[in-house]
């Protein structure tokens, strides 16, 4: 029997988990001995010592087999799971030695193209694992972990400023720096008002006026931040409004005649051409979005920023990829 819980921890070494491995893989101990280079009794011996410290049988003796018993199981299924996790580990640490963060996290404006976000994750991917098929990554890469987030209008900058994201791409170039955050332009969205055909603002005289506009629902997408101050754009005092958590349940919504909003033209376009939607022009200036992305320069190491936020940084110098984020909603990018 144990004599003490620490006797159990030192005896649970990875090597004694590769040896059950071994012996459960190969069905016997002969032949476990011959592949680990020794002789049967020691492997024996081995086996006993480990039964001993944690005061249970692993291997039913009764059997000419190395049978397990379901203690001896369990065991076995466990140790592999750990011995997999140490080898995870130990790459893990050799990737973040070789400039690899462990994990990067993006956060991404609602707005933007999700198509190409999706594209540039699956080239990231790629560089990571160096090959293996769909979802693979190999244990040589670099291996950061993505978090992606989706956020609106104040809500990208609050949870860049807060330390929750280290690249922020669709900010606004509006919010006071704090100090170690670098932002370079992505490019401008137009916003266009719409409508669904059967709307009663459809058939309005154009430009519609704000007088005409306060006395209909407005459907607005929810800010995502919970510090800052939220922003509002396009909503007049005394308006009905059905706030939505994302720009595409906006465009439901729309869709679906629950209210009237703006839109970005390269979201609400494939439903203007094919006539579920109607463009109405307004009596106030036409929305423009000009969009920045940012990322935390405060954060480089001794070396300068770690290799997977210069990927993403690289890929938006761009034109066309920033181009794709802002314009590529659906179908090919005209």
């Amino acid at each position: 029997m144990a004599d003490a819980p620490s006797d159990r921890f030192h005896a649970l070494t990875p090597e004694a988990l590769a040896m059950m491995d071994t012996i459960a893989r190969t069905g016997s101990f002969a032949a476990a001995a011959r592949e680990l280079g020794k002789v049967p009794s020691a492997l024996t011996y081995s086996v006993r010592q480990l039964e001993d410290a944690l005061d249970v049988l692993l291997f039913d003796r009764s059997s000419r087999q190395a049978q397990l018993t379901a203690a001896g199981t369990e065991l076995l299924h466990e140790g592999r799971r750990l011995l997999q996790e140490m080898d995870a580990v130990a790459n893990r640490v050799r990737r973040v030695a070789s400039g690899w963060e462990p994990q990067l996290s993006i956060s991404v404006e609602d707005i933007l193209s999700i198509p190409t976000v999706f594209e540039l994750v699956q080239a990231f991917c790629e560089v990571r694992g160096g090959g293996g098929g769909p979802g693979a990554c190999a244990a040589d890469g670099p291996g950061t972990r993505l978090r992606l987030r989706t956020d609106v209008l104040a809500g990208a900058w609050e949870a860049l400023v807060t330390g929750q994201v280290d690249l922020a791409i669709g900010v606004s170039n509006l919010h006071e720096n704090p100090g170690g955050i670098e932002l370079q332009p992505l490019g401008s969205m137009d916003f266009v008002f719409c409508v669904a055909p059967h709307h009663p603002l459809a058939g309005a005289a154009e430009p519609l006026t704000d007088a005409q506009l306060v006395n209909y629902r407005a459907v607005a997408v929810a800010d995502t931040a919970q510090r800052m101050t939220p922003l509002t754009f396009n909503l007049l005092p005394g308006q009905d409004v059905l706030t939505v958590p994302s720009m595409r349940i906006k465009l439901e919504a729309l869709l679906r005649c629950l209210g009237c909003g703006f839109l970005p033209e390269p979201l609400a376009r494939p439903h203007l051409e094919a006539g579920t939607l109607v463009l109405k022009p307004t009596a106030r200036p036409a929305a423009v979005a000009e969009m920045h992305y940012a990322w935390r320069a405060d954060r480089a190491g001794p070396v300068g920023l770690g290799r997977g936020l210069q990927w993403w940084l690289k890929q938006l110098e761009s034109p066309t990829t920033r181009r794709a984020l802002l314009e590529r909603h659906a179908g090919p990018l005209r």
